[in-house]
């Protein structure tokens, strides 16, 4: 591929904060996002922005006692489209933006720091019913329906006696119906563990010897295809989930990404074979996966197994001197993309040429 038919990552705009930002997403069905971190004096903030000729206009501030960590729309109707989010203190809330000065919903999920959270059932993204997924420093993975007050529908924890793990991200997949629904979640010791939620029990686990920073499928609402991890030393796993082998699990293929940790992985949601990689030293990552021409085969047994197909990376560009922290496409416009960094700046890109990919 030339350089003239390669895609570009342009900064289209950027916007220093004067807070730290853990997490931003777009809000659907517009040109809006949230930003969500602490000040420095401890508390929380999440804040509207709207993207107004060429620049970002601050919509609405508000601050909340404890410092928030991570947020969804995943679970919200695209009428309502309420903000969950997860706190410091193992609160989650979930927030109408027009009225956010009482939660709407609100629970004490885990004893400690609430890292990571997703959602599923709404935005018309998924079927079945609306759930959120929490993953804690407790060790715990609880799955909630806003519904239902107080208590998780799920409740993913060690066995007794075993070490609790930092849960540091989770993701749902496979809903692609009314009755199935996976959460796959990853720990600071490597581990992946795979729930299927119709069955309440462990699918599969397998460990990739680094700290699993960021997990996503290429699609939510489709039955379970592909699964992206990524890592504390640099590399990301592309896992093909089509065909799980009874001792081998699934087959993956490995690629060293980033000279440092690899943050976050997100999918195009117009091509679920293109994702970005964000990374410790500032820098976005395009990646495109390519099928292997049989994605099965039989093993000597005669058993099917999966084979992996390859990565190629299509283009990269250093954005910060510190982490890109989150990152989110638009749900709405092809190639538009924003992510924040540690150097307290959210920067809203556009990524062109992503059509003829």
């Amino acid at each position: 591929m030339s350089t003239f038919e390669k895609p570009q990552i342009i900064v289209h705009i950027q916007k220093g904060l004067n807070y730290t930002v853990f997490d931003c997403k777009w809000v659907p069905c517009s040109a809006k996002f949230v930003t969500m971190g602490n000040f420095a004096r401890g508390t929380g903030v999440i804040q509207v922005y709207e993207i107004q000729r060429g620049d970002l206009k601050l919509l609405r501030e508000i601050e909340k006692a404890k410092a928030i960590k991570c947020g969804t729309f995943g679970a919200a109707s695209l009428q309502q489209r309420h903000l969950a989010t997860g706190d410091f203190d193992g609160n989650l809330h979930i927030w109408n933006l027009e009225a956010p000065e009482m939660p709407v919903y609100s629970v004490k999920g885990h004893k400690e720091i609430i890292n990571t959270i997703d959602g599923i059932g709404g935005l018309g993204i998924g079927e079945g019913a609306p759930e959120i997924v929490t993953g804690s420093r407790d060790g715990t993975v609880k799955v909630w329906d806003p519904r239902q007050k107080d208590d998780p529908v799920a409740n993913m924890e060690p066995a007794q006696g075993e070490n609790k793990r930092d849960c540091w991200t989770v993701a749902f997949g496979n809903a692609y119906n009314q009755e199935e629904r996976v959460v796959c979640a990853g720990y600071d010791n490597g581990d992946i563990k795979l729930f299927d939620l119709r069955n309440m029990a462990l699918r599969w686990e397998t460990n990739i010897k680094n700290g699993v920073c960021s997990l996503e499928f290429d699609r939510k609402d489709i039955s379970m295809n592909k699964l992206v991890a990524t890592s504390l030393e640099g590399k990301f796993h592309v896992f093909d989930m089509r065909t799980q082998h009874p001792t081998k699990g699934f087959a993956s293929v490995t690629e060293k990404a980033h000279k440092s940790t690899v943050w976050q992985v997100r999918h195009l949601p117009q091509n679920r074979e293109l994702f970005l990689t964000a990374g410790g030293a500032g820098s976005l990552h395009l990646w495109k996966y390519e099928y292997p021409t049989h994605r099965s085969k039989k093993d000597s047994e005669g058993v099917e197994m999966g084979v992996a197909g390859s990565v190629s990376l299509l283009q990269n560009v250093t954005l910060s001197t510190q982490p890109v922290s989150s990152l989110d496409w638009s749900p709405d416009k092809r190639g538009l993309c924003i992510c924040s960094s540690f150097d307290q700046t959210v920067r809203v890109l556009i990524v062109t040429k992503l059509q003829t990919i």
